[in-house]
């Protein structure tokens, strides 16, 4: 009864045999192994052209050096004020993009619209020399708040987006949630609707630990190898970063286990509200935000049902719980049977 976070689940068996495969023998280090090679051409036929891909070994790498392939020092990136890159990477996308101010914005159900970045381009473009100009619209699938974009959100955004001259980033730390829950292709989620790069999560799906970095167009990439190097994150091993993307990739795994975790959240969520319990937001993918009672918190805590408490911008809270591929439908009934 573990929803304190995806985070928190182990690693998925396929993955697992892939990494004990990968740790016999010997390989070429850093990127020139078999398995990356492999795993570049598996994410072209996942999102059906050429890309560029960059392994990282986690999701803020992955965001802040994403970010700074796009932003220069003196310009601004328009995100949600809840988004992950403003809330929860300790400035690195700051420190990366070498103080590239985020501009955040607020956003019903954790999603942004095109109106309001519209409202906010404008009044950055408006100081001239006095305001960063916006360079970049970065926004996050799934939502923060567990909500997916539907595509005519998506292109809407990306629109703008393009008409200020802007790169469209998006932070899919839950990308195969998003996707198994829209019933749409890699492509048709990402650059298809104007996404020009892409942090693709896999660690809070089954992973041990690796993230992605895709430039759907190869040669905005510029000089992202040195830009990595000099981050940390070229791993001298990056074979066994390679073998879990291979293994998660492979015959659609990635999305069959999202498809598991949003239809746990689906059982939480529909569960929860048959006992008096009132959602925050929609449930889309493998988040469930809800107002529990003290009652209905204790019986789940003394139960052993492990779950978050999610401060609100209004200095409320309401309870969240997320569940992950691991998660069962035994799992979920009892901890609902403690309520």
């Amino acid at each position: 009864m573990d929803f304190g976070s995806d985070n928190r689940s182990g690693v998925a068996p396929e993955i697992m045999a892939a990494l004990q495969t990968a740790a016999t023998g010997t390989a070429a280090s850093y990127g020139a192994d078999d398995w990356t090679a492999r795993i570049e051409k598996k994410f072209c036929d996942v999102f059906e052209k050429d890309v560029a891909v960059f392994l990282t070994g986690t999701g803020t790498a992955a965001n802040a050096l994403a970010l700074a392939s796009f932003a220069p020092p003196h310009s601004a990136i328009l995100c949600h004020e809840e988004s992950h890159i403003h809330v929860s990477e300790c400035g690195a996308p700051e420190f990366f993009t070498h103080g590239a101010k985020l501009a955040a914005l607020p956003g019903e159900n954790g999603k942004l619209h095109a109106e309001r970045v519209e409202a906010a381009i404008r009044f950055w473009k408006a100081g001239r020399d006095h305001r960063p100009y916006p360079s970049l619209l970065s926004l996050t699938q799934l939502s923060e708040a567990g909500t997916v974009y539907r595509p005519a959100e998506l292109e809407a955004l990306t629109a703008v987006a393009k008409e200020a001259g802007m790169a469209v980033h998006m932070d899919g730390a839950r990308f195969a949630n998003a996707v198994a829950a829209l019933g749409q292709s890699p492509a048709e989620a990402s650059w298809k609707a104007g996404i020009d790069v892409l942090s693709f999560g896999a660690t809070k799906n089954g992973a041990m630990g690796v993230e992605a970095v895709i430039f759907f167009d190869p040669e905005k990439a510029g000089d992202f190898t040195r830009r990595r190097k000099r981050a940390g994150q070229l791993f001298s091993k990056s074979r066994f970063l390679a073998a879990q993307m291979e293994a998660y990739l492979e015959d659609g795994l990635w999305l069959r286990l999202a498809a598991q975790a949003n239809a746990m959240a689906a059982r939480l969520a529909e569960g929860l509200t048959a006992k008096g319990a009132r959602l925050l937001y929609p449930v889309e993918g493998n988040e469930v935000f809800v107002f529990l009672t003290e009652d209905q918190r204790r019986a789940l805590s003394e139960g052993g049902a492990v779950f978050l408490e999610w401060d609100l911008p209004d200095g409320s809270s309401a309870a969240r719980f997320v569940t992950s591929f691991a998660a069962a439908d035994a799992d979920v009934d009892a901890a609902l049977a403690l309520l």
